[in-house]
């Protein structure tokens, strides 16, 4: 699989349009590199920390952020995790991201279950997801999360269990806890013997200064590729079938005794 993870700059400076300009110029950039994963970060279009601007941009699920990147599946036949976005159904907001398929349907959901509380009005303002999200592809099962969701192992040896041997994150986690981010991207891969693949941003959100440093890391816990603190494309072609080889060579998982 060869998957690209982008790495945008998100600014309390723009308006989402113009972030919406910008991330199709770097899709256009993609043409041609046959790619199988594209992968965006947690509220890339109207800024994590824009707590203020959620409820304006909030959309139904079948909104604009689908419509128009399900355009870009279809054109360059490929995957798309939409990173997430502000979901309105009825009087309730979620932090929601999608996975579209290379002809630009819908395979999956997920909403944000961990919502952020340190010094933030995520938990104010969205409702919690209820389920994690495992989605079947060609190219294994692939499960979904987001950010905060990386400080909570039990949701991602859920998945494990449910069949996941990939993760794909979307993230706006912070510079100033960027060695916490570091961290937990290597363990959650390498407790669950996943592929882990997190997509970060940077830039200023209201003060808050992006960590960057999105990675795709080996189930044995390898980063094989990682960014810097700029707005860049990740991109690596890994065999995802090398999580179950490792599981059978080094059975951990199988080993595990469930405690009650």
């Amino acid at each position: 699989m060869k998957a690209a993870l982008i790495q945008l700059r998100v600014s309390s400076r723009e308006i989402p349009e113009e972030r919406w300009v910008r991330v199709e110029q770097l899709l256009s950039g993609l043409e041609g590199q046959q790619l199988d994963l594209i992968v965006l970060p947690e509220l890339w279009s109207v800024g994590f920390s824009n707590f203020d601007r959620y409820e304006q941009e909030a959309e139904p699920l079948h909104g604009t952020t689908l419509l128009r990147l399900a355009a870009w599946a279809r054109r360059l036949h490929c995957h798309i995790l939409t990173g997430s976005f502000v979901e309105r159904q009825g009087n309730r907001l979620y932090n929601t991201m999608a996975l579209l398929d290379v002809n630009g349907f819908l395979l999956g959901t997920y909403r944000k279950i961990h919502l952020f509380g340190f010094g933030s009005r995520e938990q104010e303002l969205l409702t919690p997801g209820q389920r994690t999200s495992e989605i079947y592809t060609p190219y294994g099962i692939f499960g979904l999360a987001t950010c905060y969701d990386l400080r909570f192992p039990e949701q991602f040896r859920y998945m494990v269990e449910h069949g996941a041997t990939a993760f794909v994150v979307s993230a706006a986690w912070p510079r100033e806890r960027l060695e916490d981010w570091r961290l937990f991207c290597r363990v959650r891969a390498l407790e669950n013997q996943s592929f882990l693949l997190a997509c970060n941003h940077i830039g200023d959100i209201d003060g808050c200064m992006g960590g960057g440093h999105s990675m795709i890391v080996a189930p044995n816990g390898t980063v094989l590729a990682e960014t810097g603190e700029d707005e860049e494309i990740l991109r690596l072609e890994m065999d995802l079938n090398e999580a179950q080889r490792f599981r059978r060579q080094f059975p951990a998982l199988r080993d595990r005794v469930p405690m009650e």
